[in-house]
């Protein structure tokens, strides 16, 4: 899966895009067809406390299936993120195979 990373309004340390491409690449696990990702990451300076924004956009195929979350930090918004995905691509499957 290819997977794309966007920053805004900050440069994402390779540690961080590091532990975003290790968490996205087991989503295979649950549908392995999907094409791409794109995470979006934001920074919100005007915004105290939860000013971490992570949106994850899905495609597979026919479909984009997308989720976003803000938290304290990125790595718990992408674990969130990531778990609202798992479960939209296991209903995507369950869809796929009814047919």
């Amino acid at each position: 899966m290819k997977i794309t990373i966007n920053s805004v309004h900050f440069s994402a340390a390779d540690r961080l895009r590091n532990y975003i491409e290790k968490r996205m690449n087991k989503l295979d696990r649950f549908f392995d067809r999907v094409v791409d990702a794109r995470v979006n990451l934001k920074l919100q300076q005007e915004v105290k406390g939860a000013n971490k924004s992570v949106e994850i956009a899905l495609h597979v195929p026919g479909n984009t299936l997308i989720a976003q979350v803000q938290s304290n930090t990125f790595e718990h918004a992408t674990n969130q993120a990531i778990e609202k995905i798992k479960t939209q691509l296991k209903k995507h499957k369950e869809k796929l195979e009814a047919r």
